[in-house]
């Protein structure tokens, strides 16, 4: 059997607790992640996060479109 066809031949009340706690491990990981980060010394020095800014850093254009409007930028 696969992995899905298993969670398939569970019950509608066993699959709804199981999603429920996957998004509740999510939140606990997101939310507990920055302290760890912290207390491992594992976070961007400023030169490393104003590099990754400025990569991450995306132009943002309207494709296709009402090609009459006036658009000032």
């Amino acid at each position: 059997m696969s992995l899905w066809s298993t969670y398939r031949g569970l019950a509608p009340k066993t699959r709804a607790l199981f999603g429920v706690g996957v998004m509740a491990w999510a939140t606990i990981g997101l939310w507990t992640s920055p302290k760890v980060e912290d207390a491992l010394g594992m976070h961007a020095s400023k030169e490393e996060q104003e590099a990754l800014d400025r990569q991450l850093a995306v132009r943002i254009s309207r494709v296709g479109g009402d090609e009459s409007k006036d658009e000032t930028n």
